[in-house]
């Protein structure tokens, strides 16, 4: 009987390298997660605040429509005033947030009416006015009170004057929006967000926000839910933590970071490991990381510099040309795009040394990806500078019009960007595909493979929330891409590139980095998939989206905890073999931005993220400082550490050995962590405990305001940060842009097409040929590759994991 090509290869294939428990557990944890996010999703669409059809006076005269609220949203976007203020809490910190800042406007101009027509009590009837719920489901109909539509023209000509502001003392534009029907289009959009958080839901005590913001004149206190949920996260943490340190003190010996030591390995050098075209192209990604990112940080100085000076920027009225929305939304971009690009390079350069070979023609297709990079960059800002001064042709264009905060590169290039990464997958995947053949679908390539399609594919998810989406609707969709894809995606694609450089490193063995790789899937989506719904407390969902993300977003202190136990076996990996070998370990300063990534997943993303997720702290925090400290110390800590890191790590294998400036990695290592500490510590975190103190005892309203923020003691915080932004930009980025530049200037030569797969060391006693886990050695270590002896080494390898494997089961 004839044997297929197809069944042989499938004969051949290497066995999976761990238990099947692991794969199953990863599978139970997916699955619960998104099916739970499945009924949410429902409950987002079927039981969100109601926009009306029509909203009429007692009368039966329209005031406004469903259609102009859609409108006005649109206008809030477009025009870049979500990276200005905010709405429901999201957005920027600069300008007031919108919805509690209508509801305040209104209540008091009710009240003011209310007694000028004698009523005994009107503090009294201006809250039962504000919570009485007046929309009738089955029109779609929505009934105002003449007080309350007083209330609306009040606020259409307060907004008429703040947005028509001839100068730049708001820090927008001069004249940003004067056109009478925007404006009355705006204002629909806030009044109807303001409307839900004070309305209450039918059959119920609590508004459609679940009581937010903190309003005493309409009697917006803290729910019982919002307290008892706060309490039951504190207990799921506790409980969380004491399982993870009852189950490493159990299997400590099988859970975790644990280095080859049974052979002493010779790690090869920089400039004896040939490097393919493809791999050399992405040094040209990696100058271009560098110089996004210096330019996102100084975009950032601004952005700052406005909370110290709006109209002055060192003399300077900014605002004229660049106001404070261009700035920030240009700053979180960025941040998004340097850091993804990073990843996506480190990709490509790892995806050879996987499988082994390079496809023909691959240098091709990493050079278009930089192409299409490029584009979206540019068209990201063009794009958001056009709408935001908004004139009349670009209106409407998908060229032109900003979106959603995160998501605010217009519509066209966010679909480019999509595509882009599903590019960026097939490269990957026609780089490794030859190995794939060859491995168990558990295997680490095929795990490589699984996370980088995660990449393209929750990101595209963000296509779903359209500037005329409902806004539920279209924050449900937005975090998606802003927490479940940067929060548990990109950690788990980093958790496998990490993995599978110390793999390659010879520094630990492959059944470990699958057991690393897969036990972070079940920490990370165990509290991370669900626990998205903690940015949608007040957002007009349903109670059990605050229930299930307090509790489940407690739980992503989990996995966070346990990298930190792991932290000190982390570092030690590469100094330890170092010290067992003649050759010098070469990546001292990748490997320190490694840990640096550790350190800040758990006091930024960690600690700092924990602070701000419990329901009873968001209630009153919610787009405060202690936002913006947790966004800095997880992103700039966790991503932008990590993007660097990758970045040298790469660049030291393409750039000359004798061109490489080691003095500056550590500098720029030392400036950035320090720089980033001293923006968290100096000002980030005291100025956000001193905004919740303010929320709390004097409002929300009052803690947002400009006001509050030009206090002395509050621009003292300000000014004291400049030091470690002056720090982190000229000791941090600037030594990592000449780095990259040298990898540009003086790469070696792309020599190669091949090469032995996962394989960067050799064994340092080479008559040694087999220990007792079937590690087998090598005797080679060729300039282009490690030749024959690697290539048994790495194949014997992982006929000893498999051996292992067998032996305990």
């Amino acid at each position: 009987m004839s044997i297929t090509a197809k069944d042989a290869a499938s004969r051949s294939r290497s066995e999976i390298s761990i238990s099947k428990g692991w794969v199953q557990g990863v599978a139970l944890v997916l699955i619960f997660g998104f099916f739970v996010m499945g009924v949410l999703a429902y409950r987002t669409y079927s039981d969100s605040m109601p926009l009306p059809d029509r909203v009429v006076s007692e009368s039966g005269e329209v005031v406004f429509t469903q259609e102009d609220i859609t409108r006005g949203q649109n206008i809030f976007l477009s025009r870049g005033l979500q990276q200005y203020g905010s709405v429901m809490g999201h957005g920027a910190y600069l300008g007031p947030d919108y919805t509690a800042e209508y509801l305040r406007l209104s209540s008091e101009h009710i009240n003011e009416q209310l007694d000028e027509e004698g009523v005994q009590d009107p503090a009294i009837a201006t809250a039962q006015m504000q919570r009485t719920n007046r929309y009738d489901e089955q029109t779609g109909t929505l009934v105002l009170t003449d007080e309350q539509i007083s209330a609306f023209e009040a606020n259409l000509a307060h907004y008429t004057g703040f947005f028509g502001e001839p100068t730049t003392v708001n820090g927008l534009i001069p004249d940003a929006i004067t056109d009478p029907q925007e404006v009355h289009d705006l204002t629909a959009f806030y009044a109807w967000t303001a409307w839900a958080s004070a309305a209450e839901r039918p059959g119920l005590d609590y508004s459609y926000t679940n009581n937010w913001p903190a309003e005493p004149r309409v009697e917006n206190h803290p729910t019982a839910d919002i307290l008892v949920w706060s309490a039951i996260s504190l207990v799921a943490l506790l409980v969380g933590l004491g399982v993870l340190f009852g189950l490493y003190g159990r299997w400590s010996s099988k859970l975790g970071w644990k280095g080859n030591d049974t052979t002493a390995l010779r790690f090869l050098q920089p400039g004896r490991v040939g490097i393919t075209k493809a791999q050399k192209s992405t040094a040209w990604f990696f100058l271009v990381v560098a110089v996004l990112f210096l330019i996102q940080s100084t975009v950032g100085a601004s952005v700052e510099h406005y909370r110290v000076e709006i109209q002055g920027f060192f003399g300077f009225d900014l605002a004229q040309i660049f106001p404070f929305n261009l700035a920030r939304t240009w700053h979180v971009q960025l941040s998004l795009l340097w850091t993804a690009a990073s990843f996506l390079a480190a990709a490509i350069f790892l995806a050879p040394i996987i499988s082994g070979r390079e496809p023909k023609g691959q240098h091709y297709l990493s050079y278009g990806l930089l192409g299409a990079l490029a584009l979206v960059v540019v068209g990201m800002f063009g794009g958001t500078a056009i709408s935001i001064y908004g004139p009349d042709w670009a209106k409407g264009s998908i060229l032109f019009t900003q979106q959603w905060e995160y998501l605010d590169l217009p519509r066209m290039f966010q679909i480019l960007l999509t595509v882009g990464l599903a590019l960026w997958f097939l490269i990957i995947f026609r780089a490794i595909r030859s190995r794939l053949r060859t491995e168990s679908k558990f295997n680490m390539p095929w795990l490589f493979l699984y996370a980088a399609l995660a990449i393209p594919a929750f990101y595209a998810v963000g296509l779903l929330a359209t500037n005329e989406s409902h806004l539920t609707v279209a924050e449900f969709w937005r975090f998606w891409v802003v927490h479940l894809w940067v929060e548990d995606f990109l950690e788990l694609f980093t958790t496998v590139m990490v993995a599978y450089i110390f793999v390659m490193l010879g520094v630990v063995r492959r059944k470990i980095a699958i057991q690393i790789i897969l036990l972070d899937v079940i920490l990370y989506s165990a509290g991370g998939v669900i626990g998205t719904m903690h940015h949608l407390y007040f957002s007009g969902t349903p109670v059990e989206h605050m229930a299930l993300g307090a509790v489940f977003s407690a739980l992503e202190i989990i996995p966070l905890t346990f990298l930190t136990v792991e932290a000190w076996t982390f570092l030690q990996l590469g100094a330890r073999q170092e010290s067992r070998t003649t050759a010098p370990f070469p990546h001292r300063w990748s490997v320190m931005f490694l840990v640096a990534v550790g350190f800040w997943n758990f006091l930024g993303a960690g600690v700092f993220g924990f602070l701000v997720n419990l329901p009873i702290v968001s209630y009153y925090q919610i787009g405060t400082a202690l936002t913006a400290n947790h966004a800095h110390g997880s992103m700039m800590g966790v991503y932008g550490m990590l993007g660097v890191g990758l970045a040298l790590f790469a660049l030291r294998y393409i750039v000359k050995p004798e061109k490489w400036p080691d003095r500056l990695a550590k500098l720029s290592f030392w400036s950035l962590n320090i720089g980033l500490a001293w923006m968290v510590f100096a000002t980030l975190l005291p100025l956000g405990v001193l905004q919740l103190w303010a929320s709390v005892s004097e409002g929300y309203v009052e803690a947002r305001s400009l006001g509050y923020l030009n206090q002395t003691e509050n621009l003292a915080l300000e000014w004291m940060r400049m030091p470690g932004d002056v720090l982190f930009l000229i000791g941090g980025i600037l030594p990592f842009l000449y780095i990259t530049w040298l990898g540009v200037r003086h790469a070696i030569p792309a020599t190669v097409t091949r090469m032995e797969p996962e394989t960067l060391f050799v064994q340092e006693h080479s008559e040694a040929r087999e220990d007792r886990t079937g590690d087998a050695p090598s005797s080679s270590d060729s300039a282009a590759a490690p030749a024959v002896g690697a290539s048994r080494y790495a194949s014997d390898r992982r006929r000893g994991d498999e051996r292992e494997d067998g032996a305990r089961s």
